[in-house]
């Protein structure tokens, strides 16, 4: 059992997606082509925005929005300490800060009631991140930005295709962000991302940050990236997201039948009735997730943890948190979070077996963790 099936949803596109790779191949325009104007183009018009900048990858993306607003040396930006590495990073490799508030443990997003109490005269911009594929509590997160003159960085790697009170992910704050893994509900087969603003100012500076800040041939007018998107990949994301809608639906097919037969052995996903989840991840809660993970392994299911280790915790921060005064504990929901979490396989093509397999596998499994004790 594959826990992210590229092959399945290759087969069955691969007309499509042939055919767009060999276009490219034949007209050569590896760098900028047509095809990543036109991917720009549908990006945009399918989330709302005026505006989409493809980009190299989902971290490079958190990177140009985070240069668009001129994050640097002693800015401080607040987000979750519960997500990938990569959030954090990007504002460590700016100079600036990274200042977390703890997640809500049950949706697994930042929690909007700690944001007020982190930030201060040197922050610069909050950055929820939108996890296992359902955006954050934005409303709320976007009113206490605005209380503060603040910009909001939605990190929308993992929830491309979801909606907000029926607003398109990427498209709910001041620069939208996300990723095209190939693992991602709208993935490619390589690195890729994309950046969402409707200001003009804003994206016009991500288009000249992607290209070394190229405002004419060899003319600089800051200091840039290389930060474009391949024209190969865009050839890819053009095929697949003509079958995006389809596998959406077929990803909330298996998410709902996970929770029926899950619901009364762990603790499921919750997603609140005002958004929808794209379901990157299927993360259920488990006790003892180190038996369980054994266990699926010795069936043949893969599982994954997303994610073992909260940024606070990190080796790389260390400093960081003495000066902080972050210790275990400090953030209690993401650290519960972080030993509790295991991602079921997760994909459209998962059929209604191998959906039963797993499941049947998890409650036989918990069962005998539990008698264990």
């Amino acid at each position: 059992m594959e826990f992210c099936d590229l092959k399945a949803q290759y087969r069955l596109l691969k007309p499509r997606v042939d055919a767009r790779i060999q276009a490219v191949l034949e007209h050569g325009r590896f760098i900028l082509g047509p095809e990543v104007r036109e991917l720009e183009e549908r990006l945009a018009a399918r989330v709302g925005a005026r505006h989409c900048l493809t980009c190299a990858s989902g971290t490079d993306a958190l990177l140009l929005a985070l240069m668009a607003l001129g994050v640097g040396p002693g800015d401080e930006i607040v987000t979750t300490p519960f997500t990938f590495f990569a959030t954090g990073e990007m504002i460590t490799l700016l100079g600036a800060r990274p200042v977390f508030a703890d997640i809500d443990p049950v949706t697994y997003n930042l929690d909007p009631a700690g944001i007020e109490a982190a930030i201060t005269p040197k922050t610069k911009a909050i950055l929820p991140v939108n996890l296992y594929g359902q955006p954050a509590e934005m409303e709320t997160i976007q009113s206490i930005a605005g209380r503060h003159g603040l910009p909001v960085i939605e990190d929308a790697a993992q929830s491309f295709g979801a909606t907000y009170k029926g607003r398109p992910s990427g498209n709910l704050s001041t620069i939208g962000c996300t990723s095209f893994f190939p693992s991602k509900p709208l993935g490619c087969y390589g690195d890729g991302g994309a950046c969402f603003t409707n200001d003009d100012a804003l994206a016009q500076t991500m288009a000249e940050l992607r290209n070394h800040g190229q405002i004419g041939r060899y003319l600089h007018a800051r200091i840039g990236i290389n930060g474009r998107l391949d024209t190969m990949q865009a050839a890819v994301l053009l095929a697949k997201l003509e079958a995006f809608d389809e596998e959406l639906a077929l990803r909330q097919k298996a998410a709902e039948q996970y929770t029926a037969r899950l619901k009364d052995a762990v603790q499921t996903p919750t997603v609140p009735p005002d958004r929808t989840s794209a379901w990157a991840q299927y993360t259920i809660r488990v006790e003892e997730r180190k038996a369980v993970e054994k266990a699926l392994s010795e069936e043949g299911i893969p599982t994954a943890v997303h994610y073992p280790m909260p940024l606070h915790l990190q080796p790389v921060y260390a400093e960081l948190a003495c000066q902080m005064g972050w210790q275990r504990g400090s953030f209690p929901a993401a650290e519960r979070a972080a030993e509790h979490v295991l991602s079921l396989p997760m994909h459209p093509y998962l059929s209604a077996e191998q959906v039963e397999e797993v499941s049947e596998a998890v409650r036989n499994a918990v069962r005998s963790a539990m008698s264990a004790r």
